[in-house]
Formats: structure tokens, C-alpha cells, sequence
């Protein structure tokens, strides 16, 4: 992409930024300059300081040195009052997160307008916003219905309105974190273009990723940060993904590569499965997983994922269907009985279902076997024991922390990422269930998870991965089914498949039409 004339305005400036945690420098001197019409790609491994400099920038943290800078309007600078997202706002500074922050039961509308006027304002005094809304559309082919609900919109849909909310206040630049996270490729595709298209019109933009081939494809410049500092800030015309990956985390690294392997028998099969309830409701779904093969489930978030993964890890009933290990059929099986006869579980939110926060690092790698005799005796806990165990596999697994006893949710989430494949792939599990391993982590991060699970498909477990990425999925899977409203497509080999025909089945297309 052409860069921006030297000429045009600055529209942002991140001059010396530090912040500090205790004894943790998130941000060190990190200064950056961001010009009309230009789009930055913000890049760094997880705890590199990404999140804290943007939560600087939008008033939720207050730095301990130096001072943002954002355009005044005639050419100039001002300096932006700390620690206020309504100063932000004001000063046209509008905030895509990965995780949107709509409300479900109103409408497009009604969510672009909140906070900027009463909600009880009649429709003819809205006359003015609907116009100029309608014009925003026009000019950036963010094209959105907005009468209807949010509830009632797709992924891309809901973020084209978070990013109306934001060009609707005058944004002048514009942040956005893994904007394709959840995205199908020709979503994404359309994102980047109208990206491109706000640049044009001097929007200036800064997005976060993980995804080098986006970053290369689609910014101006990239910003690196390691260790809380900038290492790099080059045009990307200059750089390719290698290159990238090593300022990013300090070292070569090394590619995961997927080596063609006859995968064994049926290992785990899942025969017409009805469970949930609403969208997320599976409906006659049927799996068959071989032993020695990773499968891949492809779809848009909020298809059946997460009722699927629940079904898997007894953490959902089944309303009718069977459930088969090694042949053997699954009936009134809870979490921890699936654990026991061998399924093992990353699950999606890490945070939420992976770890206990408050307890330490040893604790949470033993608390899926705390019951076994090497970790309990008589009832007591053989807390010499479980320590000894943690350490050996903060070691193999390169887990950074402090020391074994140290809190889980003060680790990054790459760290504690590690912490769960560390407890459930020591256990030899038959079956792994690995449901967005890499999501926001990463590339070293992402090689390392990669690397375990390919690992545990070449000693003869069956994998089911789940993932909204594309290229995690052809890399890693051998074959690939597609969710999309509860039904599961038949899985195709990965070499008979490309991105186009997988982003058309994971929008509802079938077969023929993405043929």
C-alpha cells in the first residue's frame, strides 16, 4: 500500500510513554506518531504493552510519564487530558474492541446514538442522525440496517456499527483490536477495504493483530513493542512476515509443519446429536474422529461452537443421540468423567473456564488430577509433591512466572495458555477438544500450541480443533468440517480445500455454491 504524503497531519502523537505496574514496566519511553490517512499496525507478543499503551490512549489508564498528543484542528497539537475516555471521545478518538460492547436488545440505531442523545427522543427529531448516518454509509460502505436489532445482526454487521458508533463522534483516529478475529475471509476482505477507504478520506488508523499476512497486506507502517518498549517502527513495505515475527519476539521462529500420517481407526463418534437451545442449539450433528488425526470445525463464532464443545466435554446433555469412545457408548457422563476416561479439554475463554486466578501456578496445573494418588493421600494434599510436578512442567513447557506458587491471573495469556495444554496434554489424553488454542496469542506463543497438538495427533490421540482461523485450521488440521446454525457439514480432506470455498460454507453456502 502507498504510504501517506510526509506532509499530511499529525493527527496523534504517543510522546515517552511509561507505565508501571509495581515492579512491571508495561509501557518504557514508548513514543509514536500517527498521520491523517494512514493505517499503523501495532505489533508484539502477549504482555509486550499493546493494550496498556491503547488503554493510555483512550483515558482508561493514566501514564507515569510523558503525554499524548492529538490534533487540535488547525494543524496543530494538544496535549489529551489523562485518565478521561470522555476527553478521548471529544478529542475524535473512537475504540473497536475485540469483544463489542453493543447492546443486544437495541437497535443498530439505537446503539450508534447511546450516550450522544436520549433513547426516548422521537424518530422525527432523529431525522437529522438518520441522515447523516446514511451518508457515513454511503461514503464508507459500512452498510448496516439500522432499525434492526442487534441480537438479530451477523459478527460483521455488529462490528461495521461499533465502527459507525465511532465516525459518527467525528472520529479522527481510529483503534481497532484483532478486527478479524472472529471474521470469515471475504468479511475480512471487506473489512480491510473499507479500512482502505476511511484512510483515503484521512482517517487515521491504528489496528492490533496477530495475523502477519493482514499486516502485511493491509497497513502503512508497523510499530513493534517487546518487553514494554518499541523495538521497530518501518514502512511495511520493508518488512515480510519472517522478519516481523522475529522483532516481535526476539529470535527465529521456527515453522510448524504438518506432515502427511495415516490416521487409525474410528476413536470417538458422535451420531445425531440434538443439544442447546436457541442459535447455539446443535441439530443432528454427526462426528467421526480417527485415532492419530486432528479434524477441524470451522465456523463464524456463535454457530453451535460452544454447545458442541460443552457436549464434548460433559459440560452440556445431550437432548437425543449417541456418544461413542472406542466403540463404547458415553451415557450420564459429567466434566470430570470425561476427564477420567480419557478427553481432555483447552477450553475457549481461558480465563474464564482454563484457570482459577487466585490460585497459583502449581495449584491450577494439578486441579484436573488433584484426586489421583500422586497428588493426595488419605485425602491430604501432597502439597511437596504437587510443586515438584509444577516445576517440572513449567520447565518443559516454558511457562513464565515468578516461581510455581505465584497467582495464575497475573500471568500473560500466552503464559496461562500454556499452563492449561501443560495440564491437559501430560495426562495422554485419547481424545483432545481444542476449542481457539491460539486466539489472541502470539506467534511464539502460537508455534508452541501448534507444536503440542501436532505432537499429541503423531502419538495416536484423536484432536478436535475448533477455530475461527483459517490459516490455524489448514495448517494443522487433516480433515475439515464446517459449523454454521448448529448443523455440521461432512469433513473434507484440508488439500481438497481452500480459504474461498471454507469462508463461503462457514457464511451458509453449501457445496454447489461454493463450487
Amino acid at each position: 500500500m502507498t504510504a501517506p504524503a510526509q506532509e499530511a497531519a499529525l493527527v496523534l502523537r504517543l510522546d515517552g510513554i511509561t507505565k508501571r505496574f509495581g515492579a512491571l514496566t508495561a509501557n518504557g519511553e514508548v513514543s509514536l506518531d500517527l498521520r491523517s490517512g494512514e493505517i499503523l499496525a501495532l505489533l508484539g507478543e502477549n504482555g509486550a504493552g499493546k493494550t496498556t499503551l491503547m488503554n493510555i490512549l483512550f483515558g482508561h489508564y493514566v501514564a507515569d510519564e510523558g503525554q499524548v498528543l492529538v490534533s487540535s484542528g488547525d494543524g496543530g497539537l494538544k496535549e489529551l487530558e489523562p485518565g478521561s475516555p470522555h476527553a478521548a471521545l471529544e478529542a475524535g478518538i473512537g475504540m473497536v474492541h475485540q469483544h463489542f460492547t453493543l447492546a443486544e436488545n437495541l437497535s443498530a440505531l439505537d446503539n450508534i446514538l447511546l450516550g450522544t442523545q436520549s433513547l426516548a427522543t422521537l424518530s422525527t427529531a432523529r431525522a437529522p442522525a438518520r441522515a447523516k448516518l446514511e451518508d457515513l454509509m454511503t461514503r464508507s460502505g459500512l452498510t448496516v440496517s439500522l432499525d434492526a436489532r442487534i441480537s438479530q445482526l451477523s459478527v460483521g454487521e455488529k462490528q461495521r456499527v461499533e465502527i459507525l458508533k465511532a465516525l459518527y463522534r467525528d472520529a479522527r483516529v481510529l483503534v481497532l483490536d484483532e478486527p478479524t478475529a472472529v471474521l470469515t475471509p471475504q468479511e475480512s476482505e471487506t473489512l480491510f477495504a473499507t479500512l482502505k477507504t476511511l484512510a483515503e478520506d484521512g482517517l487515521g488508523i491504528i489496528f492490533i493483530s496477530h495475523k502477519l499476512a493482514e499486516v502485511i497486506a493491509s497497513s502503512h507502517r508497523v510499530a513493534v513493542l517487546r518487553g514494554g518498549c518499541k523495538v521497530a517502527d518501518l514502512p511495511t513495505a520493508s518488512c515480510d512476515q519472517r522478519k516481523l515475527a522475529e522483532l516481535m519476539v526476539g529470535h527465529e521462529i521456527v515453522e510448524t509443519i504438518r506432515t502427511e500420517k495415516e490416521a487409525g481407526g474410528s476413536l470417538f463418534v458422535l451420531k445425531r446429536i440434538f443439544a442447546g437451545h436457541g442459535r447455539d442449539a446443535l441439530q443432528d450433528v454427526n462426528l467421526d474422529l480417527k485415532s492419530g488425526e486432528i479434524l477441524g470445525i470451522a465456523g463464524v463464532s456463535g454457530n453451535g461452537q460452544a454447545t458442541f464443545a460443552k457436549v464434548i466435554s460433559g459440560l452440556e446433555p445431550v437432548i437425543s443421540g449417541e456418544m461413542l469412545l472406542e466403540d463404547q457408548p458415553l451415557t450420564h457422563l459429567d466434566a470430570r468423567k470425561m476427564i477420567d476416561i480419557g478427553l481432555a479439554r483447552i477450553p475457549e475463554d481461558r480465563h474464564h473456564d482454563g484457570i482459577v486466578g487466585a490460585m497459583s501456578v502449581s495449584e491450577n496445573l494439578a486441579i484436573e488430577s488433584i484426586r489421583k494418588p500422586e497428588n493426595q493421600r488419605f485425602g491430604l494434599l501432597r502439597f511437596a509433591a504437587i510443586r515438584e510436578r509444577a516445576r517440572s512442567l513449567i520447565k518443559a513447557y516454558d511457562i513464565r512466572c515468578q516461581s510455581e506458587d505465584s497467582p495464575a491471573r497475573l500471568l500473560s495469556g500466552g503464559n496461562i495458555q500454556k499452563i492449561v495444554l501443560a495440564r491437559t496434554l501430560e495426562t495422554v489424553p485419547k481424545v483432545v477438544l481444542a476449542a481457539q488454542p491460539s486466539r489472541g496469542l502470539d506467534v511464539g506463543a502460537t508455534s508452541d500450541v501448534h507444536k503440542r497438538l501436532l505432537a499429541a495427533r503423531d502419538r495416536g490421540a484423536g484432536v478436535i480443533l475448533i477455530s475461527e482461523d483459517l490459516d490455524e485450521l489448514m495448517r494443522l488440521s487433516d480433515r475439515i468440517a464446517v459449523i454454521h446454525r448448529g448443523k455440521l457439514s461432512e469433513a473434507d480432506r484440508t488439500e481438497t480445500l481452500d480459504r474461498s470455498t471454507l469462508g463461503l460454507r462457514m457464511a451458509g453456502h453449501d457445496g454447489e455454491e461454493a463450487a
